[in-house]
């Protein structure tokens, strides 16, 4: 049974493509999960990311904090600091982060063969 909360007859007045364009795409999501954690240097979000370029590190990091996800913090210091927190709206997310990582688990990494590089 289809509920009225369910049919998204205008694509740019459905929840679901508002909220991914927010928090869509390759690297907004994981960043948003790590920070979920605590507050964070630049540095610190990279390392968490390897595979993240930090040029695409700092754009995402601008869009979310241009659409109210992410506070940038910086401090007048020598050397200058940068930390990154969620806001309250991203906060909000975290349910919807834990269940996107058990279902991730569960499906996925759990089904996933044994890498025959990894040391047992």
């Amino acid at each position: 049974m289809v509920t009225k909360e369910h049919i998204c007859n205008d694509f740019n007045d459905c929840p679901i493509t508002a909220t991914m364009e927010v928090i869509g795409g390759k690297w907004k999501p994981v960043i948003l999960y790590n920070l979920l954690s605590g507050t964070r240097r630049f540095g610190e979000i990279a390392v968490r990311i390897p595979t993240i370029s930090r040029k695409v590190l700092t754009e995402q990091l601008k869009e979310m904090e241009r659409d109210g996800l992410v506070i940038r913090e910086q401090y007048e210091e020598i050397p200058p600091r940068v930390e990154y927190s969620l806001t309250d709206k991203s906060r909000s997310l975290t349910s919807v982060f834990k269940e996107i990582a058990d279902w991730g688990n569960e499906n996925l990494l759990a089904t996933r063969p044994p890498d025959p590089g990894d040391k047992q």
